[in-house]
């Protein structure tokens, strides 16, 4: 099992029928969580890369009836490397 991670930030928040349909997206197989911060606007997928794409999650979503606007990074990119100065 090779397990992957993927985080969407949606626009409109979900509706009962949406937050109920993304909690029946845990039974699909290969979903293992579905996690909801409705602080930062994001959904966090938990799934089985060897039994699901990230399209595929993408579109549970969608179908769910969530409003996703772009997928976000898992983590922050590295600062920049500190200019080196000459003597």
């Amino acid at each position: 099992m090779t397990q992957l991670d993927v985080l969407y930030r949606y626009g409109v928040p979900p509706t009962e029928a949406s937050a109920v349909a993304m909690a029946k997206m845990r039974e699909v197989y290969g979903v293992r969580l579905v996690a909801l911060d409705e602080a930062k606007k994001t959904v966090k997928v938990e799934f089985d890369a060897t039994r699901l794409t990230e399209p595929v999650i993408y579109e549970l979503l969608r179908r769910a009836g969530l409003d996703i606007v772009e997928t976000m990074p898992m983590f922050a990119p590295p600062p920049p490397p500190e200019p080196v100065v000459a003597s």
